[in-house]
């Protein structure tokens, strides 16, 4: 007996569903996530927020709100690559030491939270099959098994770059609480520090100002010593 069964029709997908599965695949979001970088880097260059430095804060903007709205400002600056220094200094400039160190570290924890969050849903999938080389697995097998001790140690000297920092936390198996948390506790000493240098600017010779400077000097030549104690073997 013949088999008049009929062949099976291939299924055709819609065309919306390919569409949409291409917009969402991993290197899709690396697309999106790079040119999101690429803009807020273009805007900090046309906005200039720098100039708050010489020309002061809005005079109608004072008191909490103005705290609240500088840590808020400084959190996407910082995601835009914004140095952290100058963002520090100026929140001692404008605010002083007290406030200017809790606006700069709002702004601080905001801007490690937002880059830590599109790294992780944008880049995460297509950058983690990249990883190559001895240096960035250990990398990423430290911040997966020991997130908050490895960030606490990378806040606290300034020899890492803070985006490097975020978004190697991002594509990580580290876990956004003890991220944050390390990142809280392990940039008090380096922001405080800049934040005082800012507030004491216009008198350089004050105690206040040199023992600011002194700890930033002597924490940047501790870096630069473990970068190079590290480098040492290779090179032998």
């Amino acid at each position: 007996m013949l088999d008049t069964a009929a062949p099976p029709v291939p299924v055709t997908v819609p065309v919306a569903v390919r569409a949409k599965r291409a917009l969402l695949s991993p290197r899709a979001r690396l697309a999106v996530l790079v040119a999101l970088l690429a803009a807020a880097g273009a805007s900090v260059l046309v906005w200039e927020p720098q100039r708050f430095l010489a020309h002061g804060w809005p005079a109608q903007v004072t008191g909490t709100m103005a705290v609240l709205l500088f840590g808020a400002a400084y959190g996407l600056c910082s995601v835009a690559f914004v140095p952290r220094p100058l963002l520090n200094v100026a929140a001692g400039a404008l605010f002083g030491s007290q406030a200017g160190l809790w606006a700069a570290m709002a702004g601080t924890v905001l801007g490690a939270g937002l880059s830590f969050g599109l790294g992780r849903v944008l880049g995460r999938d297509a950058l983690r099959p990249l990883l190559r080389g001895r240096v960035l697995l250990s990398l990423d097998r430290q911040l997966s098994r020991h997130g908050f001790r490895s960030m606490l140690a990378m806040r606290l000297f300034p020899g890492v770059p803070f985006a490097a920092a975020n978004y190697s936390a991002a594509v990580s198996q580290m876990r956004l609480g003890p991220f944050l948390l390390a990142t809280a506790l392990g940039s008090v000493p380096n922001t405080a520090a800049y934040v005082i240098a800012g507030s004491h600017a216009s008198s350089p010779t004050s105690p206040a100002f040199v023992l600011a400077m002194g700890f930033i000097a002597v924490t940047s030549l501790a870096a630069v010593g473990v970068a190079w104690r590290r480098r040492r073997p290779r090179s032998q």
